[in-house]
């Protein structure tokens, strides 16, 4: 029997001991499975987990479940939870900031060209969506990206509503609120539809490269999957919020530098990825480092 230093395709989350399962999560869709015990121990599963999974789950099996492990449901790898919130929370603030900051043009004097603050940092919600994926999963990866798209919409919607309110007398930012409002509400429809887009397209090829190479060479996977995930959220978003306001020639170059500027953040997001892998085994799961 032979078992990697990390799960491949399927993941120990924990034990009902009364009932002498155990629970297993499939990492490539995030569907969660419950088997019994003996069977779990003849099937491929087994082989897929890691040794220290697969030693309580001989513990749990031989003591008939009154040994206690570090994979009792009551437990579950809260830690790796808490993670998996605030890696929602993280791509929520990325991706509402980039809306956001879309009222706001910077001209950048070097490459001539003029952009929005969120250029910068939009690139982020990739390596953010490339965590899950290699974490949890591409099932709990897409409900992060349907929680932040979700929220932001109530944002949005919320905002826009407040502009209906009836404002101070002689409020002088009343109207410059309103323009603010308008303007990124405009803009979060082709925002939306290009990050529905790209972030699925990026899980999706992140979860096949990895199943193509064995859960090897994170670098291509990280770096392959937010190539072409770039691209797509560029052509999108740039032809969806301009189209009709200026001509075809003018959104190209648009979607060029946007291209080029994402895809050095493209580039330096392996480091981070193979930082975080690290990080994510040594503290959380207490694996070593493959």
């Amino acid at each position: 029997m032979v078992s990697g230093a990390e799960n491949n395709k399927y993941k120990l989350l924990g034990f009902e001991s009364g009932k002498g399962l155990a629970v297993v999560m499939i990492i490539s869709t995030g569907k969660v499975v419950k088997v019994r015990l003996d069977e779990l121990l003849k099937s491929e599963m087994l082989d897929d987990l890691t040794k220290p999974e697969i030693k309580d789950v001989y513990r749990k099996f031989y003591s008939r479940g009154t040994a206690v492990t570090a994979y009792e449901l009551s437990d579950r790898h809260e830690g790796a939870w808490i993670i998996y919130v605030v890696l929602n929370l993280l791509l929520f603030a990325l991706y509402t900031f980039a809306n956001f900051s879309a009222a706001k043009l910077v001209y950048v004097a070097w490459l001539d060209v003029v952009v929005t603050p969120g250029v910068f940092l939009y690139p982020l919600t990739f390596l953010i969506v490339d965590m899950l994926n290699e974490f949890y999963g591409l099932g709990l990866a897409r409900k992060a990206i349907l929680f932040s798209f979700v929220g932001n919409g109530m944002i949005i919607f919320l905002l826009g509503s407040s502009n209906y309110l009836p404002g101070m007398p002689g409020w002088e930012l009343g109207f410059y609120y309103g323009e603010v409002v308008s303007h990124v509400s405009s803009v979060l429809i082709a925002s939306s539809i290009s990050f529905l887009c790209s972030e699925n397209i990026n899980s999706y090829l992140l979860c096949k490269i990895k199943e193509l190479t064995n859960s090897r060479f994170l670098f291509l996977r990280v770096f392959f999957s937010t190539f072409f995930a770039v691209i797509i959220d560029s052509f999108i978003f740039c032809f969806v919020a301009f189209y009709g306001t200026m001509e075809a020639r003018d959104i190209l170059n648009i979607v060029y530098v946007q291209i080029a500027i994402k895809m050095c953040f493209a580039v330096f997001n392996v480091l981070p990825a193979y930082g975080a892998r690290s990080l994510f085994k040594k503290y959380v799961f207490g694996q070593p480092v493959a």
